[in-house]
């Protein structure tokens, strides 16, 4: 009779949650051929070998009034995730990023004796600092992206691991740009202007207007200029090109990307990015880029006195001065989006000085994030009677 497989849960919520569960899934299996990962999941925690109970999708949703909406639907696929878990015997549970989610079902499932890994540190340096003790009440071990994180753990009990950001190991070098336009079949003499309106549907609602016009006004200064948007699936996309239809606006110089937001950033010239990952992607992919991001006005009213930095971007934060531009709320309109897109295209100078400093900060990142992700993992689950 054959053994019945570990099951460990994974619980991803956003797209760069689905290339870190990815990627620690393949490096797990790679030590554990035999392991059996299920929860909540995206298409490369899929490919990997994940067995998604739910669409990643489903957690997809920013802010807090746009998450109220939701809460029901949300409680109902965390109980359903617990259950199963219960019934699988899983002895090891990894929630990735998506903390509102999952420090609640790592809490329920470390009283019943499942180890718990939470994979992500969530932002106490940027705002909600109260938040450690309860992090380290939830999990058993964290592991952290940033060298800056480990010391603000110190006193709580909780294991920490820094194991770097996944991104810095495909950083950019000198080549890249032209390589990639190359691939992108972009005109190496060409402009060109990478937009990341984000990975949540709610993201594309706020952005993809403001993006589209910025671009359209962009091309009224420079004739010459081309645009490239990656976006993370069908269903985004669709809403994409049903804005730029509605604003008539189809004949931009747009090339569309399933994905692939690092082939765009490796591209451009000038990026104009949505706050989250996808700043931190610029800078591994040396973009000279500017952050914006809009939230519901009361969103955004509740979080602002919270903000612990003046920077909410992860370029500012990792060199702790603005070296990146930021636009919050009114101030990501679209003059002043396109106007600072321009200027920064224009100052040759400024753009060589900042993809030297996201080179430096790349190396800083780069360490094997998978290989030592995966020895966390296995350490957590020797801690749970099992042989690996």
């Amino acid at each position: 009779m054959a053994a019945v497989p570990v099951t460990i849960g994974i619980v991803a919520g956003e797209a760069s949650g689905d290339a870190l569960g990815a990627q620690l899934i393949a490096a797990v299996r790679e030590r554990m051929p035999g392991v059996r990962f299920a929860g909540i999941a995206g298409p490369r925690m899929e490919s990997a070998g994940c067995e998604a109970w739910y669409p990643l999708d489903r957690l997809s949703v920013g802010g807090i009034v746009e998450v109220l909406a939701h809460v029901p639907e949300l409680v109902r696929m965390r109980r359903d995730v617990y259950r199963r878990l219960r019934a699988a015997r899983a002895p090891l549970f990894i929630g990735v990023d998506a903390p509102e989610f999952n420090l609640g079902l790592e809490r329920r499932l470390k009283r019943q004796g499942v180890r718990t890994v939470h994979y992500v540190s969530p932002s106490v340096w940027a705002w909600r600092r109260n938040r450690i003790a309860g992090i380290a009440r939830a999990a058993d071990r964290l592991l952290a992206l940033f060298p800056f994180e480990p010391p603000l753990y110190a006193g709580t009990g909780l294991t920490v691991t820094f194991v770097g950001h996944p991104l810095a190991a495909n950083a950019a070098d000198a080549s890249s740009r032209r390589a990639t336009r190359e691939l992108l079949k972009l005109d190496s003499g060409s402009p060109v202007f990478a937009l990341l309106p984000g990975s949540r549907m709610s993201e594309l609602t706020m952005h993809s207007e403001l993006l589209l016009r910025t671009a359209a006004e962009i091309l009224d200064a420079l004739p010459e200029a081309r645009f490239v948007v990656p976006l993370v699936s069908r269903n985004t996309r669709e809403y994409f090109e049903n804005v730029q239809y509605r604003l008539q606006l189809e004949a931009l110089p747009v090339k569309l990307l399933y994905g692939h937001s690092d082939d765009a950033l490796k591209a451009a010239d000038v990026g104009i990015v949505a706050s989250g990952t996808a700043t931190l992607e610029a800078a591994m992919c040396r973009c000279p880029h500017l952050i914006f991001y809009r939230v519901n006005p009361v969103t955004y009213g509740l979080v602002k006195p919270l903000l612990l930095q003046p920077y909410v971007g992860l370029p500012n934060i990792l060199a702790g001065r603005f070296v990146v531009p930021e636009f919050l709320q009114e101030q990501a309109s679209v003059p002043n989006l396109a106007r600072a897109a321009l200027n920064l295209y224009d100052d040759t100078v400024t753009r060589r000085r900042l993809e030297a400093l996201f080179a430096g900060m790349a190396k800083t990142l780069a360490v094997d994030t998978a290989a030592l992700a995966a020895e966390a993992v296995a350490a957590e689950l020797r801690a749970a009677g099992i042989a690996c």
